[in-house]
């Protein structure tokens, strides 16, 4: 019988710990917006390194093993691709 008892107050522990309906919806709404924000983020960082591939010279290119074309190709592309 303990163990039923435990097992009930442990669900009344668990449902007290539930943040109500508003509480719940303003949380949902902090972690849809912050993801988000790390995916522009992530774009907008992915649209400066290939802008930087652009403006390297071709001995910076040579020291990170990628060529001219294959530079001008990769900086062209959009940045959600």
């Amino acid at each position: 019988m303990a163990a039923i008892d435990t097992i009930r107050y442990t669900r009344a522990e668990l449902l007290e710990a539930r943040p109500s309906g508003r509480q719940g919806y303003v949380r949902r709404l902090v972690r849809t917006v912050r993801s988000l924000a790390n995916r522009i983020g992530s774009l907008l960082d992915r649209r400066r390194s290939r802008l930087v591939l652009l403006e390297m010279t071709d001995d910076q290119l040579k020291d990170i093993g990628i060529s001219r074309c294959e530079a001008h190709r990769e900086g062209l592309r959009p940045f959600w691709d």
